[in-house]
């Protein structure tokens, strides 16, 4: 452990050579891509830096951008934590990172298509097919439908660690309702008017273009004979914790924000009522969870869905972004097989790696977990947000064997993987008014459309922002930094 003097503002900053650092190297010298923003940050003092992301926080405050931790004893909206210290990724390693998710994304899509038709991978004997069969996140109804422009998952969120062997490595796939998008925007917006100066001295993508991106893509994926298509946003509700993403999102790409009380379906077209009358919808791109899209066909009590509406889906009148049924391919037992669906459907190896995963419903896996839960990470396969995630270095004796017992109830709903060391990033830290190393996580986004691929040439870092902690979701209480890709020179 070492402190490196070399800045007032990091003159506290406490460096673990056990973790890779991505600011400073092994040498303890300023990474090359981060010597100008050091530099450029040198003339600010620590309370200095404290009115300035005090400033960021009243931004934040006044767009109303927030989220909510339900695992607070009180659940209740929270500004959403942003350090003012940017992440940084040179050309070269983003272009690598960019190729490694589209790929993911297109094998997915075939995947989901197999799944849904021929089941060709099951029969062939490379994915299994009680894995298919048990998930939660399989829809039998969506056997032989054929989703406009063959898109399932046109959103994709894929979650990238860097270990510390200095190498990206992929930590699970988001095909469901990927969120998140709306903070890389906010993000960079906020960080501008913070720090206007520093964009001056860095030629760096911009994340702007991605609401003209995604509508683009969801018009492209429009029901045939449609010419010009209406889009809509499709939301649980204001109670929702990512509600403000869902209204930001409709705002910024400019199309109507709706709930399933706005909508209706007659003769299996889905239409939105208006001050003008009913109004064809085409394209929805919804913030709902499958099984309460349509009371008619998933759950009966669902107040938040719109009736018929997978009648209209079924017939080829609607387009629902992602399609319903796609977090099958997101089950995190699936991503055991990434590499093997990768090579099969596109016959490529894959170019990023996928973290080991044991299965436990396999019985070798099972065992090796059940007998060395202190040295894994333990997660629910069906679960998002960081919930329900076991890390076995931090249970105490009582705890590793509520794990065993738990898993041992239902092998096939738990993974594990090795703990892994996230990289770590220089963050901002209220309570000590300086900065201390964090661990980092990145989530990409991808979307597939029917003429044009895009990926967001950046993405959503994000921070553990209590000491030591591995797990970096808002939901857990992590907040998120302004990534930056720089352009090639």
């Amino acid at each position: 452990m070492i402190k490196n003097t070399a800045n007032p503002i990091f003159s506290s900053y406490e460096k673990k050579d056990a973790l890779y650092d991505e600011i400073f190297d092994e040498n303890d010298e300023v990474r090359d891509v981060y010597k100008k923003l050091f530099e450029l940050y040198s003339g600010l003092s620590s309370n200095d830096f404290g009115t300035l992301n005090e400033k960021a926080k009243a931004t934040f405050f006044n767009q109303g951008i927030t989220f909510q931790v339900y695992s607070d004893a009180k659940a209740q909206e929270k500004i959403f934590p942003f350090d003012l210290f940017p992440r940084i990724i040179d050309a070269t390693e983003w272009e690598t990172i960019e190729k490694g998710v589209l790929q993911r994304s297109k094998a997915l899509n075939l995947f989901l298509h197999d799944v849904y038709h021929d089941k060709k991978i099951i029969k062939e004997g490379i994915v299994p097919l009680d894995l298919i069969s048990s998930s939660s996140n399989y829809l039998q109804s969506m056997m032989g439908i054929d989703p406009p422009g063959g898109i399932y998952n046109h959103i994709s969120g894929t979650d990238l660690i860097k270990h510390s062997d200095g190498h990206y490595y992929v930590l699970e796939d988001n095909i469901r309702c990927p969120s998140g998008v709306s903070y890389v925007m906010c993000n960079r917006n906020a960080l501008k008017k913070a720090l206007f100066g520093v964009f001056n001295h860095y030629d760096i993508h911009t994340v702007t273009d991605y609401a003209e991106n995604l509508l683009e893509i969801l018009e492209s994926v429009k029901p045939n004979g449609v010419d010009i298509p209406t889009v809509v946003v499709i939301t649980p509700g204001i109670y929702n914790s990512a509600y403000y993403e869902h209204s930001y999102l409709a705002k910024t790409i400019g199309i109507e924000l709706v709930e399933g009380r706005d909508l209706f379906v007659e003769n299996d077209f889905v239409y939105m009522k208006t001050i003008s009358g009913p109004k064809r919808v085409d394209v929805i791109y919804r913030r709902i969870d499958d099984t309460f899209l349509d009371p008619l066909e998933f759950r009966s009590d669902s107040a938040i869905g719109v009736p018929g509406l997978f009648a209209a889906y079924k017939k080829g009148n609607v387009t629902i972004v992602n399609a319903p049924g796609t977090g099958v391919a997101d089950d995190k037992a699936i991503y055991t097989y990434m590499p093997d669906i990768i090579k099969y459907y596109l016959d490529e190896e894959p170019i990023l790696k996928n973290v080991h995963t044991y299965h436990c419903s396999r019985e070798d896996d099972l065992k090796y977990v059940l007998e060395n839960i202190d040295k894994l990470v333990i997660k629910p396969v069906d679960e998002a947000g960081g919930y329900g995630i076991s890390i076995g270095n931090k249970l105490t004796k009582e705890e590793i064997k509520q794990v065993q017992e738990v898993i041992k109830k239902e092998p096939r709903k738990y993974i594990a993987q090795p703990i892994m060391s996230l990289s770590v990033h220089a963050t901002f830290i209220e309570d000590e008014n300086s900065f201390e190393q964090r661990h980092v996580d990145l989530r990409t986004f991808t979307l597939l459309g029917n003429q044009k691929d895009f990926v967001l040439k950046g993405g959503l870092t994000r921070v553990a922002l209590k000491k030591g902690n591995l797990i970096v979701n808002s939901s857990q209480g992590g907040g998120s930094k302004d990534t930056w890709i720089l352009k090639n020179k």
